[in-house]
């Protein structure tokens, strides 16, 4: 249950609007379950300056830079030029280093060269981050460089179509290698070990010096060593308050695996967390997700702790219970289905901390492991987090979107009824069949479909949940009590796909973020490959009209066929083109249209989190008793503090 008379919004800068999550239900959770969770969450806190240093080279000697300026009370914060450093800073936070944390562009500074040279030489030369034997001006010289040189490691990621992929990204995961020599070089190690081989990659920096290419893996003893000592102490603390053996097994198994570095190691944790299923706290900790990386291989680091929402978990155990069904009667090519379908859990979670990739801007689902043949053997777990979801649902009251966007009044009411439970399913399903359905044929590649496969992936989940929401099953199940309640969800995806996403595109860029270009595939390729969605203009303005919701589930369901193919047979060139064809590129004029609409709204295009502060209470032997839940904490005091107690790396 959600209290009212919490204030979901809080600052606002640049494209950002930061939001604040309840923990509902924290106080009634036991003692022993609030230290597990306070332990996990420390575990959490103490990956940050990995997932910058991933993200970048220079980020943590700039984030260190601007916080000794911007903490500096010799220098005067009155001034415009202090202030554009001010917000600069405040979005090297939100996108851990100084690329945009979606569109991975580089963030252009709103104060000059001779501003940030004069301001270092005003604080003390001590309290920066000086290489042996640097001075101040070697420092700013090369600061200056990264920040200001548009055309030097311009984007982290770049995805575009022609470019040697690695060696144009800024990422910090390749040193010296091209993409042919990425390719060639876990090529051949997937190939020596065959089946069920462990994730190639996940978690190293690939580096090429005096002719020889070799891996440096992120482990206790490896790069980020520091970093990781605390995330196993924090880690090991957690084991000894676990709920039960299950836990601390896979707590053990994930600790040794950050010990050694060993990716046959995280195949065991990931098997062991997949059955544990039975506590009402867990989480997510290490190097999970390869949005990151352009090749799709290396692993940034994440961590999200999380209990479980008892109530609303009994919509997601309806879902998980009749996977099979699902499966089954799933368009796709029986070749490309699973016979029987092994391990899904999918609960909906409270998040009580937040880190690393997923922090501040964060998912609203999670799916995992990703490891194709582990979720065929041991299975998956999903998870909706319904505060999170919440959260976004009350800050957007009467921001005008509707009015703005949505002429039908219908569709408009049936948004109003329907849209947050919808959200809510889709998200369900996506995570926990979408991702969880069909299989490769053997002897296909996971990574065969490269630079291109998690855009395919997140559209064969996506296609999954748009197909089965507007199933009649779904209100047999009783997760629907309306036959029309699915036209809110077609029609605001499709909407958001063929029009709102690209507020979020810098004028004369083209769609890079897997998610989004999933969005604009599937929108664009119904529209142009069928009836059901018609595009017309009201004066200066751009509205979509869905003529046939019928149709409409047809194509979604055509296009599914078609993408769980691409995705079975590993068919890199057929991901190309469709990728390329329809979630690439962006229309200018309904470009410039659609900035100006979101501009006269005042909505932020993104959005993300500030984190509860958890405090200890303890008695007079120091025995944890309690944790309180803070929430007055403000964006600026917590990004400094964590970079003050959870510093690591710089």
């Amino acid at each position: 249950m959600y209290i009212s008379g919490f204030n979901y919004s809080d600052e606002r800068f640049a494209d950002i609007q930061l939001l604040r999550y309840r923990l509902d239900g924290f106080e009634q959770l036991a003692i022993c379950q609030k230290i597990f969770i306070y332990y996990l969450a420390q575990a959490t806190l103490y990956g940050r300056d990995i997932v910058f240093d991933q993200f970048g080279k220079y980020n943590l000697r700039v984030r260190k830079t601007l916080e000794t300026i911007y903490q500096d009370r010799t220098i005067s914060h009155d001034t415009d030029e202090f202030k554009a450093l001010e917000v600069y800073l405040k979005r090297v936070w939100f996108s851990n280093g100084i690329y945009h944390h979606y569109g991975c562009e580089k963030f252009v500074p709103g104060f000059s060269k001779e501003y940030l040279r004069c301001v270092m030489h005003e604080v003390e030369a001590t309290r920066l981050p000086l290489n042996s034997g640097q001075t101040v001006d070697g420092l700013c010289d090369e600061l200056i460089s990264i920040m200001f040189d548009e055309s030097f490691m311009s984007k982290r990621v770049n995805k575009a179509n022609g470019y040697d992929l690695v060696t144009s990204s800024a990422c910090n995961y390749y040193d010296g290698v091209t993409q042919k020599e990425v390719e060639d070089y876990y090529g051949a190690l997937k190939e020596r070990a065959g089946d069920n081989s462990p994730s190639f990659g996940l978690n190293s920096k690939l580096v090429k010096k005096d002719g020889q290419i070799f891996e440096q893996v992120w482990s206790e003893k490896g790069l980020y060593a520091k970093a990781i000592s605390h995330i196993i102490y924090w880690l090991s603390k957690a084991k000894n308050v676990a709920e039960n053996d299950k836990q601390r097994c896979v707590i053990q198994k994930l600790i040794e695996y950050y010990k050694t570095g060993d990716l046959r190691k995280f195949d065991e944790y990931s098997i062991e967390w997949v059955d544990s299923v039975d506590g009402r706290v867990d989480f997510v900790n290490g190097f999970i997700e390869v949005y990151g990386d352009p090749l799709g291989i290396k692993g940034s680091w994440e961590g999200i702790v999380e209990y479980i929402d008892l109530e609303a978990t009994k919509r997601t155990k309806t879902i998980s219970d009749n996977a099979q069904w699902f499966e089954d009667n799933s368009p796709v090519d029986y070749r490309f289905k699973k016979k029987q379908v092994k391990g899904i859990s999918a609960k909906v979670v409270c998040a009580a901390m937040l880190g690393g990739d997923e922090y501040p801007s964060t998912a609203i689902g999670i799916n995992l492991p990703n490891t194709d043949w582990i979720r065929t053997e041991y299975g998956s777990k999903s998870v909706t987090i319904g505060n999170l979801t919440h959260a976004y649902s009350e800050a957007s009251k009467g921001n005008g979107f509707k009015d703005e966007f949505v002429t039908d009044e219908h569709i408009k009411s049936l948004m109003d009824r329907y849209g947050n439970v919808c959200d809510d399913l889709h998200t369900d399903l996506h995570e926990c069949l979408g991702h969880g359905s069909g299989r490769l044929l053997p002897g296909v590649d996971p990574d065969a479909l490269k630079a291109y496969g998690n855009t395919i992936e997140e559209a064969r989940a996506d296609l999954f949940a748009l197909y089965y929401l507007a199933d009649p099953y779904m209100l047999k199940l009783g997760l629907l009590d309306e036959s029309e309640a699915y036209k809110s969800q077609y029609y605001t995806y499709i909407l958001n796909g063929m029009l709102t996403q690209i507020v979020r595109i810098s004028p004369g860029n083209q769609i890079e973020e897997a998610h989004m270009r999933n969005r604009a595939l599937i929108a664009r390729w119904c529209y142009d490959n069928g009836d059901a969605i018609h595009l017309y203009k009201k004066g200066e303005k751009t509205y979509i009209e869905i003529t046939d919701y019928e149709k409409l589930r047809g194509l979604f369901a055509k296009l599914l066929v078609e993408v769980q193919r691409i995705k079975s047979e590993g068919d890199f060139e057929a991901a190309r083109k469709l990728v390329e064809k329809y979630g690439v590129n962006v229309d200018p004029v309904l470009h410039e249209e659609i900035l100006q609409r979101y501009n006269r709204l005042n909505i932020a295009p993104y959005k993300g989190f500030i984190n509860p502060m958890m405090i200890p209470v303890t008695d007079a032997c120091g025995n944890i008793t309690d944790i309180k839940i803070d929430y007055s904490e403000t964006y600026e005091h917590q990004m400094l503090r964590y970079s003050s107690e959870y510093a690591t790396l710089i």
